[in-house]
């Protein structure tokens, strides 16, 4: 596929995609190209810069790489001191505040902890929904 700026002989300027260029000059005689402004079919192929598409090296992308990860971690360590900020955490004892919470809507408050698998599940299984964060050592 190869795409073209075309250009009427009113000056419209529009893009257009093409199997070929042979394709491209076989429908141009034909007259079945027109512009998509006008209706012009007296159309041709405006001046164009090529496209060129590089391989990135290992070392850019190892690079970016490690940047996106830096900001992965700048990100949830953020979330992190938000949550400690605004949350109270309940420890091990989380699967049983966060039902406490759940069956009294008046109790209404924000919490994180711990949970094991199995108590996810039955958290689930009730309806449950929970979000897990990586907890992101500051330090590290």
């Amino acid at each position: 596929m190869i795409k073209y700026i075309l250009k009427c002989e009113n000056k419209h300027e529009f893009e257009s995609w093409f199997s070929s260029s042979t394709e491209f000059e076989k429908l141009v005689k034909k007259k079945l190209i027109e512009c998509i402004f006008c209706k012009s079919q007296k159309v041709d192929k405006s001046i164009m810069s090529p496209n060129i598409v590089r391989k990135k090296n290992e070392y850019f992308i190892k690079h970016e790489a490690k940047d996106n990860l830096k900001k992965i971690k700048k990100d949830l360590i953020k979330m992190r001191n938000f949550i400690e900020k605004n949350f109270e955490f309940v420890g091990d004892k989380f699967s049983q505040e966060v039902k406490n919470i759940y069956y009294d809507k008046k109790k209404n408050k924000n919490i994180y902890g711990n949970t094991t698998s199995k108590q996810r599940e039955e958290l689930k299984e009730e309806g449950i929904e929970l979000s897990s964060i990586p907890w992101i050592e500051k330090e590290n």
